[in-house]
């Protein structure tokens, strides 16, 4: 057996155990130039055994479509729910938070519940409505263009809007999540007003399940040392886990 062999060996085994590998991480362990890892990246992404990515590969395509939010609401729903109710669990009384579009935080609006009065800033028309039957939640809907795929709205007049807030939290969903890139989404404007949010939050916590770990949308929302804490499910790589905590954010696992 030769020595291109066995790295290919050690890489396609490292991208089993984990989701993905890292080029320099690679080349430090296997005492190789980066150069060369690049070149088997290269052999074994032409051999269909992985996908390349900036800086690294994944075992399955990093990349992500829109598809409808009814659609999206049946995907790990039940992991959905758990990481909403976590997330609602972090709420104080009588905080200000805004939260963005997605399943996930439709799952969180459903857990909220408060004894006292909170103010929720949303994009999220489901949101928005779902909250609106709680009496002590004083909904903010932001305005703009909605998106039939994510029941949000978005463009220049929520931006705006959230120019002139500032909030304790911000929940917020993504797309994809990758050590490399940060967060992302399908959509350029949701993209923009994520953005947005993020400028008029104190914290930021992602809610995501752990399909989104080493994938990416098209729009980028910001790189991942923005954030300060992801709730996930444990289906979370250990290798990913593992970045996350090294970068400083905290990470809530739900069974």
């Amino acid at each position: 057996m030769n020595k291109n062999t066995d790295r290919h060996k050690i890489i396609l085994r490292q991208l089993e155990d984990g989701g993905f590998v890292n080029v320099q991480e690679l080349g430090k362990q296997l005492n190789v130039s980066e150069v060369t890892i690049r070149k088997d990246l290269k052999l074994l992404e032409d051999k269909k055994l992985l996908f390349r990515t900036h800086g690294g590969a994944t075992k399955s395509n990093p990349y992500t479509n829109d598809r409808p939010v009814a659609e999206k609401e049946k995907l790990n729903a039940a992991e959905k729910q758990q990481i909403g109710a976590a997330a609602a669990a972090l709420i104080g009384n009588n905080d200000s938070i805004i939260i963005a579009s997605g399943t996930t935080m439709l799952a969180l609006a459903r857990s909220i519940n408060p004894g006292k009065h909170l103010t929720v800033i949303t994009s999220a028309l489901n949101v928005a409505i779902e909250l609106s039957q709680q009496p002590n939640v004083e909904v903010v809907q932001l305005g703009g263009q909605l998106r039939n795929s994510s029941s949000s709205v978005t463009g220049s007049y929520p931006e705006v809007m959230l120019q002139d807030m500032a909030c304790s939290m911000l929940f917020l969903g993504v797309d994809g999540i990758d050590p490399e890139i940060g967060l992302t989404t399908t959509n350029l404007m949701e993209a923009r007003l994520n953005q947005k949010m993020i400028n008029a939050a104190q914290t930021v916590v992602v809610l995501a399940d752990s399909t989104k770990f080493g994938k990416r949308g098209l729009g980028k929302i910001c790189p991942i040392d923005q954030v300060q804490h992801i709730i996930t499910d444990s289906g979370i790589s250990p290798a990913m886990l593992k970045i996350l905590q090294e970068k400083g954010i905290a990470v809530t696992l739900v069974k």
